[in-house]
C-alpha cells in the first residue's frame, strides 16, 4: 500500500514510524513532514496540507492508497470530505464530526444532551456576561474559547484575577482571533486528568492504552499551558475499571450520539478525562491522535496500524483484535527557551544519533534541515520517548536520552510521570 501521512509534527512523525512497520506499507509520504521522518518517508513540502484541494490532487497522483490526517485543522476544514469524493480513503472523522473538536459549544451541547458526564458550564458571546458570571461563581474556574487555539485556549483560572483576566485576552484582546468569539466557562474539576484515546469506524471503539500529559511549563505544574512538555503511559490513575468505566459511560454513548446526530465519527477519538472522586468525566474531546500522547501510545502497539486503521475506515474494527505490549513508554519533550511565548529559531541540534543509539526514540516535533544541520524551528523541538518494563525505568532511559543532546537554551521538565512514580 501506498500511504500518506498529513502533518510534520511530533506526532506525524510517531504515526509514520509506526506505519512503516506494516508489512502492508509499500511507500510512505508524509506533508509536509520533517528531518526526522526522511529515513522512513518522502517528505512533500510546497503544498499547504491545509489547502483541500492541493492535498487531493498530489494523493491522486502519487495514488494513495490510505491518507492518515495528524492536525485538527485540516480535519475541521473538512479534508477526509475532499478526499472521500475523490475516491481516495482517509483515516479520520468528515468535517461535521470534527466540530466535536472545533467547537467546545457543540461539544458541550452534545454531552449535555445525550447525559455524558462533564463540568457543569455555560457559554458567553459578551465579555461582560462572562465577567458577571465568574463574580457570581467564584474561583478556581475554567475559561475556554470556543475554537481551535492549538491546544492552548483553555485557561484554569485559580483567582478571581486570572479569571478576568482570561476573559478580556480571549474576548477583548483576541488573544486566539476568531476562536474567542465565544466561550465556555466551566467549573474547575478535582482530580488528576488522563488521556485516553480510542479507535473507532463509527460504530464499535476500542480503547487504546491511557496516558498521561504534562500541559504545563515548568516542574511541579507550574507556569503557562503548552501544547504538551511529556507525557507517560499507561497511566496508574486509569485501572482497568476505570477504563471500563469510561468506555460505558463517555466511549460508546459519545459514538453513538454522534451517529443519532447525523455525524458518524471514524478515525481517533480522544477523550481527555478528569478522574473524579465519582468517576471519570471529560474535560474536552479531541478528533484525532493526541500530541504528544502518541509518542508514548504508539510504541506500546503491538498489532499493525495499518490494518487497523483499514478496519476502521472499512467498518469493521468489531473484528479486530488489538494487542499491546506490557510496560510503560515515557516522552520527554525538549523545548525553545521561552515557550510557549516567543522564542529563537534556528539552534543547531547536536547529539541525535547518540540518543537514538542509546535505544532511544526521537521524534522531531519542531525541526529543519539548514546548511547540512538540523535546527530547532519551533517552540516544541523534540520527543524523546523511552520503553522500558516499568515507569521509573522508562523515566530513567528517556532523560538519559535526553541528555545526549543539546542546542542552545533547550528546556524540558525534570518531573515528567511524577504522579505515577509518586504512588
Amino acid at each position: 500500500m501506498r500511504l500518506l501521512v498529513i502533518g510534520g509534527g511530533g506526532r506525524e512523525h510517531a504515526l509514520a514510524w509506526k506505519l512503516a512497520q506494516s508489512p502492508k506499507c509499500e511507500k510512505l509520504y508524509a506533508l509536509p513532514g520533517n528531518p526526522g521522518m526522511e529515513d522512513i518517508a518522502e517528505c512533500m513540502g510546497g503544498i499547504s496540507m491545509e489547502d483541500s484541494a492541493a492535498v487531493v490532487k498530489l494523493a491522486q497522483e502519487k495514488a494513495i492508497d490510505l491518507v492518515v490526517v495528524g492536525p485538527e485543522v485540516p480535519l475541521t476544514n473538512g479534508i477526509v470530505d475532499a478526499l472521500g469524493e475523490a475516491g481516495i480513503r482517509a483515516f479520520g472523522p468528515s468535517r461535521l464530526a470534527a466540530e466535536i473538536e472545533g467547537s467546545k459549544v457543540f461539544s458541550k451541547g452534545l454531552m449535555k444532551k445525550y447525559g455524558i458526564p462533564t463540568a457543569k458550564y455555560e457559554v458567553f458571546t459578551e465579555a461582560e456576561a462572562a465577567r458577571e458570571y465568574v463574580r457570581k461563581e467564584g474561583a478556581p474556574i475554567v475559561i475556554k474559547a470556543d475554537g481551535l487555539a492549538a491546544g492552548k485556549g483553555v485557561i484554569v483560572a485559580m483567582t478571581m484575577d486570572e479569571a478576568l483576566h482570561a476573559i478580556d485576552d480571549i474576548m477583548e484582546d483576541k488573544a486566539f482571533g476568531q476562536a474567542g468569539s465565544r466561550v465556555v466557562i466551566e467549573e474547575f474539576m478535582e482530580g488528576e486528568e488522563a488521556s485516553l484515546l480510542a479507535f473507532t469506524d463509527g460504530e464499535t471503539i476500542v480503547p487504546m492504552i491511557s496516558s498521561q500529559d504534562h500541559k504545563r511549563a515548568y516542574d511541579g505544574d507550574k507556569g503557562p499551558n503548552t501544547g504538551g512538555m511529556g507525557t507517560y503511559a499507561p497511566a496508574p490513575v486509569m485501572t482497568e475499571e476505570m477504563v471500563q468505566a469510561a468506555t460505558e459511560k463517555i466511549l460508546r454513548p459519545v459514538i453513538a450520539a454522534m451517529k443519532a446526530e447525523g455525524r458518524p465519527y471514524q478515525g481517533c477519538l480522544y477523550a481527555g478525562l478528569m478522574i473524579a472522586k465519582d468517576g471519570p468525566k471529560v474535560v474536552e474531546f479531541n478528533a484525532r491522535f493526541g500530541d504528544p500522547e502518541t509518542q508514548v501510545v504508539l510504541p506500546l502497539l503491538e498489532s499493525d496500524l495499518v490494518e487497523i486503521m483499514e478496519a476502521c475506515v472499512e467498518g469493521r474494527l468489531a473484528s479486530m483484535d488489538i494487542r499491546w505490549s506490557r510496560g510503560a513508554a515515557v516522552c520527554v519533550v525538549m523545548a525553545s527557551g521561552g515557550y510557549p511565548g516567543t522564542y529563537a529559531k534556528g539552534k543547531v541540534i547536536s547529539g541525535l544519533e547518540k540518543a537514538k543509539e542509546a535505544g532511544n526514540l526521537v521524534f522531531h516535533a519542531g525541526t529543519v534541515q539548514k546548511d547540512g544541520n538540523i535546527v530547532t524551528n519551533g517552540g516544541r523541538v523534540l520527543g524523546v520517548v523511552a520503553k522500558a518494563a516499568s515507569i521509573r525505568e522508562a523515566v530513567d532511559r528517556a532523560y538519559a536520552g535526553v541528555g545526549k543532546i543539546s542546542f542552545e537554551d533547550a528546556f524540558y521538565r525534570k518531573d515528567i510521570a511524577h504522579r505515577a512514580l509518586s504512588r
